[in-house]
């Protein structure tokens, strides 16, 4: 009856909590990797290498920087799940006006 209705109006409106979460919270760690959070240090993908004095620390940095953009990118992902669950909750909401006013 409706095209594009994939899930129903709570498994969307679970998708929109999850989604603002998600981006909230990546966006978050994003910027604290940017900024090269100490707190974060078990979190980047460092070897004993990149602790050798003779590497500067810019290795630390960019290593830093790099999981703070793929947060980025998570959170970008999060946003396009946040719209899709949108658009079913409004596809829902036509869904239930339709069957309402027909009878």
């Amino acid at each position: 009856i409706m095209r594009g209705l994939i899930c129903g109006p709570k498994l969307a409106a679970c998708g929109m909590v999850l989604s603002t979460w998600g981006v909230v919270m990546l966006t978050l760690l994003g910027i604290f990797f940017s900024t090269h959070s100490a707190v974060l240090i078990e979190d980047v993908p460092l070897t004993d290498e990149d602790f050798d004095p003779k590497n500067p620390p810019q290795v630390i940095y960019e290593l830093y920087n790099k999981v703070g953009y793929n947060c980025f990118i998570a959170a970008a992902v999060y946003i396009l799940f946040g719209f899709f669950s949108c658009c079913q909750m409004r596809l829902n909401k036509k869904k239930v006006h339709f069957f309402s006013s027909s009878f």
